[in-house]
C-alpha cells in the first residue's frame, strides 16, 4: 500500500511539472504587459532617466528601494553589535 502510495504521488507531483513546463512561454520572447510599456515609453519624459531599469529601481521603486536598504543596514548593526558584546565577554 505504501508503494501504491509513493508511485501515485510521484506520478501526480510529475504530472504537474510538466503541465507547468508546458505553459512557459519560449526563451527570449518576452510576454510584454501594459505596465512594461509604459514603463518604456514614458520614463525618459517623466523622470529624464535614460536607462528604464534605473528609472524604475529609483524613481518607480524607490520607497521599497528604501525599505530593502533599511534592512540591510539594520542588519550590519545588528551583527556588529553582536560581535561587540562577543569582544566585550573575551576581555
Amino acid at each position: 500500500m505504501k508503494k501504491v502510495l509513493v508511485v501515485t504521488s510521484f506520478l501526480l507531483f510529475a504530472s504537474i511539472l510538466l503541465l507547468a513546463a508546458a505553459y512557459v512561454h519560449p526563451f527570449g520572447e518576452p510576454k510584454a504587459t501594459a505596465m512594461d510599456d509604459y514603463f518604456i515609453a514614458y520614463s525618459q519624459a517623466e523622470l529624464a532617466a535614460n536607462n528604464s531599469v534605473t528609472a524604475i529601481v529609483f524613481d518607480y521603486r524607490g520607497f521599497d528601494t528604501l525599505g530593502e536598504a533599511t534592512v540591510l543596514y539594520a542588519a550590519v548593526v545588528g551583527v556588529l553589535i553582536a560581535f561587540r558584546a562577543l569582544r566585550k565577554e573575551e576581555r
